[in-house]
């Protein structure tokens, strides 16, 4: 059966075919009786099946360009040109291989990320260490990393120094330092350092599972553009046979109208594109931008404005301290945060790291603390040294204490009370990134988009300040995922748009634009949601994907188009009598081998990927 089913396919058709014609040439030589039979058996085996093919296409209603393959294979069998429909066989099923080879070829980066990841990981087991399959890892998991080896799953380092190779999950081209607290991707390689370290992720859940998974998802979902090429191969096959029926009417040699329909026959409009486009799926994926929707690399180049979720797409999704504002002179500054951080190393707050960072760049000494406890409504308390320390919230106060309190501002605070008596408060803010202003403007000066919109769930203070920050006119807070939805509707009749979130509520936005780009591995939610996934959460990424798809839309129509171009410049040729079937058919192999190169384009890193210089 697998024998059966290998001479069927694209390959076995192939080479069977190409068999059939050296066999033929040789009993040319010969003057054989029997030179005729390898091309019969071709023409039987692989003609007949494209031809089955074709019949149920049009039965189901599908008429496009391959007709003219079918036409041609038929009239040539019909009129005796049987070596000229042999080539055609040849041309098609020789096109097809020729496309799957194409894209293994665009995705061996991928395919060598595949054959590298280990099928066994050493998992610590109470005091020994065992050897278990990689799916078996469960989140919360001890792992032994041996230096060079494949890190199995996302995780965070627990015990060890040592580096890692990221490069074909991150593109970048040098080792990242590693050690406790570190996290880790699946898919990088070890140093030469021994590590342990803690599974954050199941191995299906793991980032090199998200690129591993991007081929055949792709390849499961008929582009856009694919379906483009059909629609000018609709138009093109009535013309070109308008065009071989005029030829035959004035010239009364159906030889020669057979010549202009074998000359015609569109293979680069049926095999470049899809080359084209998966080759751009590679190239993205190997730039850290995973293309899940391959319609959105022919969409994006028509959005016209581009629409941001605020938290972690423009910010850098953390809070970070901005002003420390001591009640009085008996503590400065320095003294309130060395207090708060040294409380605040046994919290789980959100805002203890950003206090712990803030104490670290300023050199502070961490006190000891004892009696902590955090009481539900009344934030976190415990005695530093001598003194006792309440870090809380404004609304936690008496009256006639929040009096004494500084205004509200956009951002977050916490008020610390010491030995009972207010002593200052702390503000932090969720930054805007270093280069959301430049990347913004950007976007306008260079790519001509619409200016951008800011959409966010959050209060109008906290919008408004970071619209201000970046450069941003127009924005709409304190908005539901149902009315983001309804306003990103508006936005996508007017024009092409593009989402950008990284939320679980950014889901329903990402699938209403015309575009939804998931920034940063974020939520697996987010992800499912979005057409495409930045996997690195740097702006110039965007700027990278939009690159990546005005290319390849580009050299797709370059090819399909100059195809078809040079197969009418052979089919005028054909009707003034200057090509011969057969020559037709060799000319239309030359014409397709140069069509796939040129798609094959899409696959390499060009010179400059993209325009947009980082701050």
């Amino acid at each position: 059966m697998k024998a059966i089913s290998l001479m069927f396919s694209s390959k076995g058709i192939a080479a069977l075919t190409a068999i059939c014609i050296a066999m033929h040439l040789i009993l040319l030589l010969f003057s054989s009786t029997a030179q005729q039979v390898p091309l019969f058996i071709a023409i039987f085996i692989g003609g007949s099946s494209i031809i089955f093919h074709l019949i149920m296409r049009i039965s189901q209603g599908s008429f496009g360009a391959d007709i003219l393959a079918g036409l041609s294979i038929v009239g040539c069998f019909a009129l005796g040109e049987y070596l000229a429909a042999t080539v055609v066989v040849l041309m098609l099923s020789g096109g097809e291989a020729l496309e799957q080879f194409a894209v293994r070829t665009a995705s061996r980066a991928l395919q060598a990320l595949a054959q590298r990841m280990p099928i066994y990981a050493h998992k610590f087991n109470s005091s020994e260490v065992i050897d278990v399959l990689v799916d078996q890892i469960s989140v919360g998991d001890r792992i032994l990393i041996y230096p060079h080896e494949t890190f199995p799953v996302d995780g965070e380092i627990l015990d060890g120094h040592s580096s890692a190779d990221e490069s074909y999950l991150t593109g970048e081209p040098y080792q990242v330092a590693k050690g406790p607290g570190s996290s880790v991707i699946s898919g990088s390689i070890n140093g030469n350092g021994r590590l342990t370290m803690i599974a954050k992720k199941r191995a299906h859940d793991s980032r090199y599972t998200q690129i591993a998974r991007v081929m055949e998802e792709s390849r499961q979902k008929r582009p856009q553009l694919r379906r483009i090429g059909d629609m000018l191969g609709a138009l093109y096959t009535p013309v070109v046979i308008l065009i071989a029926l005029l030829v035959y009417f004035l010239s009364g040699e159906i030889r020669r109208s057979l010549a202009v329909i074998v000359v015609a026959t569109p293979c680069p409009l049926l095999i470049a594109i899809p080359v084209a486009i998966i080759g751009a799926i590679s190239l993205a994926a190997k730039r850290s931008i995973i293309v899940k929707d391959p319609t959105a690399l022919e969409r994006a180049p028509h959005c016209t404005r581009m629409i941001f979720d605020k938290t972690g797409t423009l910010t850098i999704g953390e809070p970070v301290l901005t002003e420390i504002i001591p009640a009085d002179s008996n503590f400065s500054e320095d003294d309130l945060l060395q207090y708060v951080a040294s409380l605040e190393r046994y919290s789980k707050h959100p805002l203890a790291q950003a206090l712990l960072n803030a104490a670290n760049n300023r050199g502070l000494r961490f006190i000891e603390v004892s009696e902590v406890h955090e009481a539900p409504g009344k934030g976190l308390i415990g005695s530093v040294s001598t003194r006792r320390v309440v870090v809380t919230g404004r609304k936690s106060l008496a009256a006639e204490l929040q009096e004494r309190l500084p205004s509200v501002v956009a951002g977050l605070e916490c008020v610390i009370i010491i030995d009972d008596l207010y002593a200052g408060l702390i503000r932090f803010r969720d930054q805007p990134r270093a280069d959301s202003r430049s990347f913004i403007a950007h976007l306008e000066q260079v790519h001509h988009f619409l200016p951008s919109m800011l959409l966010s769930g959050d209060r109008a203070a906290e919008v408004s300040a970071l619209a201000a920050a970046v450069g941003i006119t127009e924005t709409h807070a304190s908005k539901s995922p149902e009315e983001k939805v309804q306003i990103i509707a508006q936005e996508t009749k007017r024009g092409g748009t593009i989402y950008v979130g990284d939320g679980i509520n950014d889901a329903p936005a990402l699938l209403t634009a015309t575009v939804g780009i998931a920034f940063g591995p974020g939520s697996d939610i987010t992800a499912e949601a979005a057409a495409v996934v930045v996997l690195e959460p740097k702006l110039k990424k965007i700027d990278e994907f939009l690159h990546i798809s005005k290319r390849m839309r580009r050299i797709a129509l370059e090819s399909a188009i100059g195809g078809m171009a040079f197969s009418f410049v052979g089919v005028i040729a054909a009707s003034f009598g200057y090509i011969t079937p057969l020559n037709a058919a060799l000319l239309q192999e030359g014409i397709d081998i140069l069509a796939v190169m040129n798609a094959l384009r899409a696959a390499y890193l060009p010179s400059k990927i993209l325009d947009y210089q980082e701050p």
